[in-house]
């Protein structure tokens, strides 16, 4: 296809294209004559990608090109490719959590047998939110820790299951996807059994 095509095909204005082009967010197309290119599919797929990374996830340009160079680096494995995008959706509360909060999840990930990466995002994220409980008076107990992630595991595990292995570039789309548009409705489903519960429980 062209790139008009591809305009009409991916949504994206050609201006734009063109523009993610330059900036080598897109591979070029094959040159058919020294006025034109033809592109394909994987041009599509990854415009695609990046519409998720900018549009979803809010990411800058740059964090785009973090994330499709680990995408197109087949020697980065493609957990680490996931982990990428993950932890750019996932960056540090602005002030550093406390040491109590931080204890509290490193206590968490000792329990639940947990291997996470060096230097990511996500320890002082939960710590921080651990903070704002505290500090609201509504403290977080060990045992309420570990329920929440005995109860998130299968849900994470279904998660992970429908991961498009095969193709790197629809897998990281996913997980963007995936993290900021079904987390809302975890949260929704969360809140309309609470009332479901409520008023099996609570009236009367």
């Amino acid at each position: 296809m062209r790139l008009a095509e591809l305009s009409r095909t991916s949504g994206f204005p050609s201006a734009t294209i063109k523009y993610y082009l330059r900036l080598g967010l897109l591979a070029p197309g094959t040159t058919e004559s020294s006025t034109w290119a033809s592109y394909d599919d994987t041009h599509v797929r990854r415009l695609a990608l990046v519409r998720a990374l900018t549009e979803v996830a809010s990411l800058s340009l740059d964090d785009v090109r973090r994330v499709l160079d680990a995408v197109d680096d087949s020697s980065v494995a493609l957990h680490e490719s996931l982990g990428t995008a993950q932890w750019l959706l996932s960056p540090e509360p602005d002030t550093a959590p406390s040491a109590e909060s931080l204890a509290t999840v490193d206590a968490l990930v000792d329990r639940q047998g947990w291997h996470l990466a060096e230097g990511g995002p996500l320890r002082a994220r939960l710590a921080g939110q651990l903070d704002t409980l505290a500090r609201l008076d509504f403290p977080v107990t060990d045992d309420l820790l570990d329920t929440y992630a005995a109860s998130l595991r299968p849900l994470v595990e279904l998660d992970v299951s429908r991961i498009p292995t095969e193709d790197r570039g629809r897998a990281v789309e996913r997980v963007v996807v995936g993290t900021l548009l079904y987390e809302p409705v975890i949260a929704s489903i969360r809140r309309m059994l609470a009332e479901v519960v409520s008023s099996e429980t609570l009236d009367g």
